[in-house]
């Protein structure tokens, strides 16, 4: 079965808290959709608020401290993005956009980004179009169609969810699977380099 790797960017403040608990709930949603189109999901975490002294330095200073440069790294080769913010007057949080901001600004081109937030009532759902949405078409990645909000009352007396999040959450990990799977791979690693002998038959070529 062929793989790909997704990572998973929390940055909830609490813990547990309700933004990993969506985060969670999106990468289970995930895994099926991706293994219907014969792919197996590598999945890594990464919670910003084990990072937050270091975000904080390495804006000051540019360089990434701790456990940090793994982190960027780890996204870095990524095949798609499931990206979570609790949302603080109508946009995302102070550590999530800073998370963002130390990347390198082509990091993000092209890859497969399925955004979500949580909040305590519906009125910040918009916040996924007028905050999330831009950013990440700044950054040149390709989110999918459908946000997932979560507020405090969709995740009812049992904490688990259902109705139309349970909806909006297999709608969008089903966008995001298709969207991983049919992206190319970009190559890492470094370039062959030319064998003499062909650059030399080249050049006579023209000669």
């Amino acid at each position: 079965m062929n793989t790909r790797k997704l990572v998973v960017v929390s940055a909830g403040l609490s813990q547990p808290s309700s933004t990993r608990l969506l985060a969670d709930r999106l990468t289970e949603a995930t895994r099926p959709a991706l293994a219907a189109h014969g792919v197996e999901a590598e999945v890594e975490v990464v919670e910003l608020r084990e990072h937050a002294h270091d975000l904080a330095n390495n804006l000051l200073t540019g360089v990434p401290t701790g456990g940090l440069g793994a982190a960027i790294d780890t996204l870095a080769g990524a095949d798609g993005l499931i990206a979570v913010t609790p949302v603080f007057n109508a946009s995302y949080s102070g550590l999530f956009k800073l998370f963002f901001d130390v990347l390198d600004p082509d990091s993000l081109t092209g890859m497969p980004v399925l955004t979500a937030a949580t909040g305590g009532t519906p009125r910040h759902s918009l916040a996924l179009e007028h905050a999330l949405r831009p950013m990440f078409a700044y950054l040149r990645a390709v989110v999918v169609p459908t946000a997932v909000y979560a507020a405090s009352p969709d995740w009812g007396s049992s904490g688990t969810g259902g109705g139309e999040l349970a909806t909006r959450i297999d709608r969008a990990a089903e966008e995001l699977a298709a969207l991983m799977v049919a992206r190319v791979r970009r190559d890492t690693g470094p370039a062959e380099p030319t064998p003499f002998e062909q650059l030399l038959a080249e050049s006579q070529g023209h000669a």
